[in-house]
């Protein structure tokens, strides 16, 4: 028997017995960190004292736990846990009391904000005085990535393989993708991972799918716009979301193929022509802008990047990306310099890394991470969690304009709510920044729907 104790956010975990362990840092809604295994998870605890992520629990001051190393006493912060209540983990931005465990591996969460309350549909476990539980998510959702051999679908693929929510995950590219699933299916993860090569092969894989994700296209180079992309991936998403529409047309889609202020009006008029739209299924993944505007305002304000949530309106491109800093959590105050450079740096970042790369690929890794978000959230949601939140662009009634990315509510059902609370009470900057961004996302918005439009008539 071994003892792996590992401390994460002033809390300490006791692991014995367990054939393997992970650790994938990851944002969801602010930066969480999730702990992977797939055999014999054990938590040791106590009456008084638990090591556990749910920020649902009644939090005490600090005290010791678990052993020393070396000569240094590591802390954590007391948990007062009912042994009758179940375990709480995270999504999103807000808190739930449960998690759901029966598979063969277990994929945890750590928060250590209140703000938080998530957790999936529970199975209680008990914990008592010397005395050891097991936990085990159910995996039980199928989720395709189309353009999965890609420099975006690769990584998201690794981050998505390690879901305990997922039980089958397909990739489809239209080469090279054989051996990227050869690869990820030796990783010990309870999903089971299936390749598909070749438009004959796409009405296979899409088969039965609950969550849909498109990174295919091309990438941005050096000099390059969004709108530069445009032709290429137009004819990408239009194909794929129509063999969607086909083969699962009650599936989560998420889009990132760019640009994505005009491939999600193109997705969205495809499965009107199929006679399938749902606009509460069809998001454009904006969460990348989420997480560097988290990540550059801790930077800024030299703040913990757990507690930090900044909510990001608008589309998925330049200046039509707007942080909105003054709605920021916790509250910080800027000077206008401070709110041009922030806000600036936010829209630009992608370029930031293009020109970084000098040539060799765009944001991938980033953009993996911010996907992997938001499929987790999507996962957790389709799992009964009621406290799911996430940034995406979506139909929208919020403005004048058709499309529109603010912060929403997911459900079972795709979206439940859109935050309206966010677009009040915003500064001058702000209100300038939201008039002056509707004039190219409208366009972009136009330019998607003509493209489908213009084709279908010319058939």
């Amino acid at each position: 028997m071994f003892n792996h104790n590992v401390i994460r956010n002033n809390r300490s975990f006791a692991f014995e017995s367990v054939e393997s362990l992970f650790f994938s840092c990851w944002n969801i809604g602010f930066l969480s960190e999730r702990l992977m295994h797939t055999e014999k998870l054990r938590f040791s605890c106590n009456s008084k004292m638990a090591a556990t992520s749910a920020t649902g629990f009644s939090v005490g001051s600090t005290a010791s736990a678990g052993p020393r190393v070396g000569s240094t006493q590591l802390k954590a912060s007391s948990v007062k846990l009912n042994p009758k209540n179940y375990l709480t983990s995270f999504s999103g931005l807000k808190a739930g009391n449960s998690v759901s465990c029966e598979s063969q591996s277990s994929f945890l969460g750590d928060e250590s904000t209140l703000v938080l309350k998530q957790g999936y549909n529970s199975k209680a476990w008990r914990c008592s005085n010397r005395s050891y539980s097991r936990v085990q998510p159910q995996a039980s959702y199928k989720v395709a990535i189309l353009g999965a051999s890609g420099g975006i679908g690769q990584p998201l693929a690794l981050l998505v393989k390690m879901s305990p929510l997922v039980s089958e995950l397909n990739l489809y590219d239209i080469a090279n993708v054989k051996g990227v699933a050869a690869d990820l299916s030796h990783c010990n993860t309870p999903s089971k991972v299936s390749d598909f090569t070749g438009e004959s092969e796409l009405a296979a894989c899409l088969r039965d799918v609950d969550v849909v994700v498109i990174p295919a296209g091309v990438p941005r180079k050096p000099g390059m716009t969004r709108d530069d992309l445009f032709n290429i991936n137009a004819n990408i998403v239009k194909t794929l979301v129509g063999a969607v529409a086909d083969n699962c047309p009650n599936a989560f889609i998420h889009i990132i193929s760019n640009p994505v202020n005009s491939t999600v009006p193109i997705a969205a008029e495809v499965l009107k022509q199929k006679g399938v739209y749902d606009p509460k299924k069809l998001f454009g993944v904006t969460t990348l802008d989420v997480v560097r505007a988290n990540t550059f305002l801790a930077q800024k304000k030299n703040l913990k990047l757990i507690d930090v949530d900044v909510p990001v309106i608008g589309g998925h491109a330049g200046i039509t990306i707007l942080p909105l800093l003054s709605k920021a959590k916790p509250s910080v105050t800027f000077t206008d310099e401070e709110v041009q450079e922030l806000t600036v740096r936010i829209q630009n970042a992608g370029t930031e890394v293009v020109e970084a790369k000098a040539g060799a690929g765009s944001a991938t890794l980033s953009m993996a991470y911010a996907a992997a978000r938001f499929v987790e959230s999507s996962l957790r949601a389709l799992d009964g969690d009621t406290d799911v939140y996430e940034c995406s662009f979506i139909q929208s009634e919020l403005t004048e304009l058709p499309f529109f990315a603010s912060r929403v509510k997911l459900g079972k059902d795709g979206v439940e709510v859109v935050i309206l609370s966010e677009l009040q009470g915003l500064t001058e900057y702000e209100q300038k920044a939201l008039q002056e961004l509707k004039t190219e996302l409208k366009a972009s918005i136009e330019k998607g729907v003509a493209f489908v439009q213009k084709q279908a008539v010319a058939a």
